[in-house]
């Protein structure tokens, strides 16, 4: 009997409108785990390398892990995987929610979604059975809306639905794909390429149980975990402030991203903080499926000329952010709006926000006119001239046609010197956090698979002293000693390397970051128990963290294959540069050519070729990649 997955994997050809199921081998199931591992697994056998994103070619994947949905606290995260549109590397991110869990209890380990079809539709999957349906009568329409109708249709309102709106529908190159209306795989334009298939939504319902080997041990731990959820400050200030408790600190200590990348100082940085959005906009909090933390923010707006819906959730700390700050702007019942209709039309907040600031501080500069914005006064601080470029890229109108491009792509086509003012990596534009105060996160930036994320691993703050939380809790990973925020040496490059191998890991197997150390209350050794107890499996931190290695060298793989190389290993200029105005004005510059030799330190830690970054056939031989060798030769 298998403990945990179901040993189905369901494959669906679009083109053809043909389904079949897999049934992979407890060794498969052990090797790769699911997630990001599995789905890079068929992504390197079964995509021939250089394919367009928006072909039928690429292929999408939905892919919960082993232990998905696990009655304990932070397991319900699923990952969707695929060619990116807006980076051309491999495509990937992850989302929380309810979805990836109820895949699993309708009787599926992963969905496999080749083809295109030539009209719209969607997948209809319960208790083990698919259909291919009509859409035609959901294209067009927001997220909220769609979910209503499917409902509708199908007689049920506790179907789990993934699905894409506008800005997929359209290419959006920063496009996403959305559970329950706040759940996100945010980042890459996924749901451009699900748009691109004519796939409008995944709809899933199952009753069959996720058997585990030892119940009644995942429920002792997990009651243990659930009584120091607000003991915890980390967990704690997660539930009564969510992701905005950086805001505070970000813009007291003037790194907080402001004007497109100009300064870190924002003046009126308080009235974005979690205190204030407390006070304003705040209805309540939610959490997903049998998460008690509860970080998820949940606002209403009801005034005479702005109403903002509470069943699209709220902005996160990067939202904030992105509309805010970063584009001069300081109400949030403005963000909120903004937050909103990213969430209807299903577009990166992070990737929205950053190209409106881009093309604010183009229009400031004279590169793009009125002419250009079609009488838009795109200056920064302005709050209407948001909504209307939301809906621009959105329904790709005017110079949102251009901009639904993303930034790097856009100051291409508008030349001028347009490139002065974007801030990507492998053509993502970057989140919220500064490197310059985080080198670590830098690190990660530039080593991302995927484009610049602040979510590739924990934050250099966590380790930054004795009395940090990392340190005094990760011990058993080798993490001994702190490490300062700003330090780009040797112990920085050591300590996250490990850190890159963990949270790939979560990636892997589904865990959200917020629930275990060193981000929250759960320990290693609790998370560990969890995982042997759930699956019936011996595994040890050994073999769990050689699975997160393994997904990082497939990844790195992945984008060897489409011509990625070191030099795509870099940071924005602007981190090479000291702040301007604020308290760390003319402070704070990275050193080049101290980044370059932590990236070569890091590329020799992890048995890749130090000039190239490529993974060595020693290395793959080494984690069971032996089947990729040829790639590397």
């Amino acid at each position: 009997m298998t403990y945990c997955y179901i040993g189905n994997i369901l494959h669906v050809n679009l083109s053809t409108k043909e389904t079949w199921v897999e049934h992979p081998s407890e060794t498969f199931y052990r090797t790769y785990w699911g997630g990001r591992a599995l789905a890079l697994y068929y992504m390197l056998k079964e995509m021939k390398p250089k394919v367009d994103p928006l072909s039928s070619d690429n292929l999408l994947i939905f892919a919960p892990s082993v232990i998905t949905g696990t009655p304990a606290p932070a397991m319900p995260r699923y990952t969707v995987c695929a060619k990116s549109p807006l980076t051309g590397a491999e495509g990937e991110a992850e989302a929380g929610g309810w979805w990836g869990p109820e895949l699993k209890k309708a009787g599926f380990d992963a969905i496999i979604i080749k083809g295109a079809s030539t009209t719209p539709v969607y997948l209809w999957v319960k208790n083990g059975k698919v259909e291919i349906k009509d859409a035609t009568d959901f294209w067009g329409k927001d997220t909220l809306i769609t979910q209503g109708l499917i409902r509708k249709e199908l007689a049920d309102n506790k179907v789990r639905i993934a699905q894409i709106g506008i800005g997929g529908e359209n290419l959006v190159r920063f496009a996403n794909i959305v559970n329950e209306l706040k759940h996100f795989n945010g980042r890459n334009g996924l749901g451009a390429v699900m748009g691109s298939k004519k796939l409008k939504a995944i709809v899933v319902r199952g009753n069959k149980p996720i058997e585990l080997y030892n119940k009644e041990k995942v429920k002792e731990i997990s009651k243990e975990i659930i009584k120091r959820i607000m003991d915890n400050p980390l967990s704690r200030s997660l539930r009564e402030l969510g992701t905005l408790a950086a805001v505070r600190r970000m813009y007291e200590e003037g790194c907080l991203p402001s004007y497109n990348w100009t300064t870190g100082y924002f003046e009126k940085g308080k009235n974005l903080t979690a205190e204030t959005y407390n006070k304003t906009i705040l209805k309540g909090n939610e959490g997903c499926y049998a998460c008690p933390i509860r970080c998820k923010r949940v606002v209403e707006v009801s005034k005479p000329n702005l109403k903002v819906n509470s069943a699209y959730g709220g902005p996160e700390y990067e939202t904030v952010v992105a509309f805010g700050s970063l584009c001069g702007i300081s109400d949030l019942k403005y963000i909120a709006k903004a937050n909103e209709l990213c969430n209807k039309y299903t577009i990166d907040a992070i990737s929205t926000g950053m190209t409106i600031a881009f093309a604010m501080q183009c229009y400031q500069e004279g590169v793009l006119n009125k002419q250009d914005t079609e009488g838009l006064e795109l200056n920064f601080g302005n709050k209407e001239a948001i909504f209307k470029t939301i809906e621009m890229i959105a329904h790709r109108e005017g110079l949102g046609n251009l901009l639904a491009e993303g930034s790097y792509r856009a100051a291409q086509k508008m030349g001028k010197g347009a490139d002065k003012f974007i801030h990507q990596v492998k053509g993502q534009e970057i989140p919220m956090h500064d490197p310059r105060v985080k080198t670590g996160v830098g690190l990660q930036y530039a080593l991302s698979d995927y484009g610049a994320d602040h979510m590739k691993a924990a934050h250099d703050t966590l380790f930054k002293d004795k009395d940090s939380y990392g340190v005094k809790k990760m011990k058993g990973l080798g993490i001994l000693k702190p490490v300062p925020v700003a330090d780009i040496g040797q112990n920085k490059v050591t300590l996250f390397k490990i850190l890159d191998i963990y949270w790939s890991l979560f990636d892997t197997l589904g865990v959200c970051d917020f629930g275990y150390v060193p981000r929250s209350v759960g320990t290693l050794d609790e998370l560990l128990e969890i995982i042997r107890s759930a699956t019936g499996w011996k595994t040890t931190w050994f073999e769990l963290m050689k699975l997160g290695e393994r997904s990082i060298n497939m990844a790195r793989i992945f984008n060897h294959r489409e011509g990625f190389t070191s030099k795509d290993d870099t940071l924005p200029e602007v981190f090479f540069r000291n702040f301007k105005s604020g308290p760390l004005d003319g402070q704070g510059a990275i050193n080049k050519e101290d980044f370059q030799k932590a990236l070569r330190l890091r590329y020799g830690l992890m048995g890749w070729n130090p000039d190239t970054g490529t993974p060595s056939a020693a290395k793959l031989i080494e984690l069971g990649l032996d089947w990729l060798v040829n790639e590397v030769k």
